[in-house]
């Protein structure tokens, strides 16, 4: 399979005072293009490190990153500011949605920031928001809208400029379970309909069980990697 993320001997640390705190140590790691890959571990263990270093948020202290075949460790801000933008689509636990913008604004951003036009991003967030089930909201804003639907205008937003990966951190993580499971099965669609390469940052055992490779960290290492045990559909 055709290799989208390689990460080798990753580390990251930062520095107190004089005391170097090491929050990732020497990760390496393959995600291949299509594959649904849940990293898991307990507080703490280095997960939305990890996220974010993959999501090009932030730099690894060491270590190279290949993306889609291109190194992009050494990278400026506004070259990894544009990669985020193409090829990589981002959800969080806590939505990040802009307030007193409503949902189709949201979800049209990405494309604006990449030059699309704005009357074709209107558009396309139109029938992004339809395919999460959120075309009778689209004219609401973030606080007329219940964390489920939050959370469903925030995959639409991540999936604007059609993204190679899906990152998604804890994005069940403040939902009930009842809209925590439409959440997932919204990504389940995502992954056999459209092939989307996502990786889901989770503490939840039975959630990274849904997906076909489980890889598990604890205090910044890698420590287990096995396949996950069901995929729900």
């Amino acid at each position: 399979m055709e290799k989208i993320i390689e990460l080798q001997d990753i580390c990251k640390s930062f520095y107190l005072g004089d005391e170097e705190l090491k929050i990732l140590k020497n990760i390496s790691l393959t995600v291949c293009k299509g594959e649904f890959v849940a990293i898991v571990g307990a507080s703490g263990s280095g997960k939305s490190t990890l996220m974010n270093i993959s999501g090009a948020l932030d730099r690894p202290t060491s270590g190279r990153y290949i993306l889609a075949g291109q190194d992009i460790s050494q990278l400026q801000d506004k070259q990894l500011s544009k990669i985020r933008n193409q090829k990589i689509g981002f959800v969080f636990q806590t939505f990040n949605l802009i307030a007193r913008t409503n949902a189709i604004k949201n979800v049209a951003l990405p494309m604006l920031y990449a030059g699309i036009p704005g009357s074709k991003a209107n558009e396309r967030a139109k029938q992004l928001l339809a395919q999460v089930g959120m075309a009778d909201r689209m004219y609401h804003n973030p606080n007329e809208l219940s964390g489920g639907q939050k959370q469903r205008v925030a995959i639409a937003r991540s999936m604007a400029n059609d993204p190679d990966i899906i990152l998604a951190d804890e994005p069940t993580g403040a939902l009930d379970s009842t809209t925590g499971r439409m959440i997932m099965d919204l990504f389940h669609k995502l992954h056999r309909e459209q092939g989307k390469t996502i990786i889901l940052i989770t503490h939840s055992p039975r959630l990274a069980a849904e997906c076909q490779r489980i890889i598990t960290l604890k205090d910044g290492e890698t420590v287990k990697e096995e396949r996950g045990g069901r995929i729900c559909c």
